[in-house]
């Protein structure tokens, strides 16, 4: 049924016969595909397909006029050229002026950006053409206000996930930066309260409270920090937002503008056929380049606008993750924390349930921000937070995320799971994984499986948890019912139809359901205003403890908690105090809670468990055993043992130090190698230092004279000159009346006329 001599990649040619396939069951099927997959370059193989087996015409239905255009484009590239009066492509607002003067048989409709298909508007097509077959194309099938498309649509069809699209190379891995949660911008984001009529945040609320020169002098500072010289885009909340952020850019010598929906058609090509051939770095927008803008070789995507639609996150984010030649990852760069109410974009998403109106497309749901709470990874306790933003992947990381995922799922076809058998005969139950049986006959009831774990009722109709051979890890009483939760949580009905809980990992009870919440490696339970820790001594926080003040650094999780022991001893005595000491989790250990004593040169930390005993912890390594309150007759003592390893700490500390700066500084000459032919340029008033069309030092100097090996003389103001590097760096104050670099690095520096002091660089 479907037309075979299409070029189309594996994934492609699979969604088109499994779309023919559908419209032998149903008329009108969505279509899922993520950004930058490809879906025009299918949706032309379709109708192509289309026609080949029918004589009647084709409708392609835009929700915007902008798109009419880009699509009639795209599909003459694949031989559907404009002149075929079989295929027209339209706006949804066209159509809706016009239907009074249309009058003709269709076989196909075909919409484009379906997720907007709820609107008035498209319902008059499902009534003019009911007999049409309809086919919704849409990298987001979900809405904001819980409505489905099973009104519209019977059936739905989902392609890859994000991530299995950029491990098979298909989309450009990505590096995410995202601000931190405390920072100055998150808290003002958390101030807005309003909501439009779609759900979203307020507009006028968002640029009221954003739109600041401080904040726009944030958003240059990220894209100075994180992709200086590359071609990006920005969203911003208004048009007012746009101009000022492109008028902000533009000053510091980076080439942006801004384009929305007032710019004049003829205007916005010119526009984007520059930033296409790289005359412009930056496209400031709203809205205008969340659908249907195609231009791979796209280096950054700066948010500038919140937002609770998970539509409009998507379709943002992946305007960077088309694939470029030239293109080796895409920084995504996230200035209103995007990440912390959707995660990553390469999140595998319910479609079906957003599709048929189960759940929102959003992600503020208060299940899910229980469950599924994740806190970002928080840098080491002794380096200083001063930035506003914080790495939270980087390409490499993502790309071994993806593939390690990848091996689990191999691993997880070759190990068939765990499943209840019934044997007829006996009238029990048993376990099995595929044909072999793992556990004989030998329960009244399975309720449930989940990994090597099965839920059952014993003969003796006590009920438990027992493992995929039988054997019991947890016996109760007899109660009505037993399930499986995420995270190793299980519900249990009793005979009265009240629940309670139990956490498999410690075998402990609690009466109100625990949200597991993941920090880094390690794990607490949250139950009312009190975290658990889930190890196999207990350990309850302080009451109404502050999610934000807890932190995982990289191999502990350090919790506020100032009920200290007496005789907790400390690292530093002279300058800490019991109020310094704080409770920790040590990564891959289970055993308790310890109290940590303080931390030495190497960020390494001495604890102490409830015994009394004291144990050094480095990452990476296991606890080992150093001291304790009461030590026995030979054995040293803790200010013993803790000043041998404080120098120790401090050997390794400056070893670790040198070694860094000297990458730091083999990094920064290879930099300065790459940029030696900078030459100085002129903007305006000020000078800077430009290489080809790449700006490496913004224009903001008096004067900057040529190069002379990897540095260069400046002036800041009137006769007052230094020395910098060619990367901006300045190695010379400039305080000096004139300034003459040699080739060999000697600089002449005149402080007054007669009067010079030589130095070496």
């Amino acid at each position: 049924m479907y037309y075979k001599n299409d070029v189309l990649r594996d994934y492609q040619q699979e969604m088109k016969v499994r779309l023919f396939e559908e419209w032998n069951l149903h008329r009108n099927v969505m279509v899922q595909m993520p950004t930058g997959t490809g879906k025009t370059h299918l949706l032309t193989a379709i109708v192509r397909a289309f026609l080949h087996r029918s004589d009647t015409q084709v409708w392609i239905v835009a929700h915007r006029r902008e798109l009419v255009e880009q699509i009639e484009e795209t599909v003459a590239k694949y031989g559907i050229k404009k002149e075929d009066e079989r295929v027209n492509v339209m706006s949804i607002q066209w159509l809706s002026r016009n239907w009074k003067d249309i009058d003709r048989e269709l076989g196909l409709i075909v919409i484009d950006e379906a997720h907007h298909a709820l609107a008035e508007t498209y319902r008059e097509l499902w009534e003019r053409y009911p007999e049409a077959r309809k086919l919704g194309m849409t990298a987001t099938p979900c809405r904001l206000n819980r409505k489905g498309f099973t009104e519209l649509f019977d059936t739905l069809i989902t392609s890859w996930t994000i991530s299995e699209f950029i491990g098979k190379g298909w989309l450009s891995v990505f590096d995410y930066v995202s601000i931190r949660a405390n920072s100055v911008e998150q808290r003002l984001i958390d101030t807005l309260r309003k909501r439009g009529a779609d759900g979203d945040y307020q507009v006028k609320e968002m640029n009221d409270v954003l739109n600041r020169r401080s904040s726009i002098g944030r958003l240059y500072e990220s894209i100075e920090k994180y992709a200086p010289g590359k071609k990006g885009i920005v969203y911003a909340i208004s048009i007012a937002h746009a101009r000022q952020i492109a008028t902000y850019y533009s000053a510091r010598g980076v080439m942006a503008v801004a384009i929305d929906s007032k710019t004049p058609a003829l205007e916005r090509k010119r526009l984007v056929e520059d930033f296409r051939r790289g005359k412009i770095k930056v496209l400031v927008n709203v809205d205008i380049f969340s659908e249907g803008f195609d231009c791979p070789d796209v280096e950054f995507i700066q948010l500038a606008r919140p937002t609770l639609s998970l539509a409009k996150y998507l379709q943002q984010v992946g305007r960077g993750l088309r694939k470029s030649g030239n293109k080796e990852s895409c920084m995504l760069i996230d200035n209103v924390g995007l990440y912390r109410i959707f995660g990553l974009p390469t999140r595998k998403w319910d479609w079906k349930a957003m599709f048929e109106g189960r759940i929102i497309g959003n992600a503020m749901s208060q299940a899910r921000m229980e469950n599924s709470w994740t806190a970002p990874y928080l840098p080491v306790e002794n380096e200083v937070q001063d930035d506003e933003l914080e790495v939270v992947i980087t390409h490499s990381q993502l790309m071994e995320t993806i593939k390690n995922k990848e091996s689990v799922a191999s691993e997880k076809e070759a190990y068939p799971s765990l499943k209840a058998h019934y044997d007829r005969q006996s009238g029990l139950w048993g376990l099995r994984r595929g044909e072999r049986m793992t556990a004989k006959p030998q329960y009244v009831e399975v309720f449930d499986t989940k990994g090597d774990w099965a839920a059952v009722r014993f003969e003796d109709y006590r009920m438990g948890i027992v493992d995929d051979s039988g054997e019991p890890r947890i016996r109760i009483d007899c109660y009505r019912k037993l399930k499986f939760l995420k995270e190793d949580i299980i519900a249990v009905t009793d005979n009265n139809g009240n629940g309670f809980y139990i956490d498999l990992k410690v075998n402990r009870t609690y009466k109100e359901k625990p949200a597991v919440l993941s920090f880094g490696s390690v794990e607490l339970l949250r139950v009312g205003d009190v975290f658990l820790s889930r190890t196999k001594k207990p350990y309850a926080t302080m009451r109404g403890l502050d999610i934000n003040s807890i932190y995982f650094y990289g191999f502990y999780l350090k919790i506020p908690d100032y009920r200290a022991p007496k005789d907790c001893k400390l690292v530093d005595a002279v300058w800490s105090t019991l109020f310094d000491v704080f409770a920790c989790l040590l990564e891959g250990d289970d055993e308790e809670a310890y109290w940590c004593c303080g931390h030495l040169a190497d960020r390494s930390i001495v604890v102490m468990d409830g015994n009394g005993n004291y144990y050094h912890v480095e990452k990476g390594k296991r606890k080992q055993y150093i001291a304790c309150n009461a030590p026995q007759p030979g054995e040293e003592d803790f200010d013993t043992v803790v000043g041998r390893l404080k120098e120790e700490a401090m050997r390794r500390a400056e070893k670790t130090y040198q070694q860094q700066q000297l990458e730091e500084e083999q990094k920064r000459q290879k930099r300065l190698e790459e940029i030696r032919d900078v030459l100085p340029f002129q903007m305006g008033l000020k000078w800077g230092l430009k290489l080809g069309e790449r700006i490496v030092v913004p224009p903001k100097y008096r004067k900057i004279l040529p190069p002379v090996g990897y540095y260069c003389a400046y002036e800041e103001n009137a006769c007052q000159w230094g020395v910098m590097a060619l990367d901006g760096k300045v190695v010379v104050e400039a305080r000096y009346q004139e300034v003459d670099i040699e080739c060999n690095g000697t600089v002449h520096l005149t402080v007054i006329p007669g009067k010079v002091k030589t130095i070496k660089l």
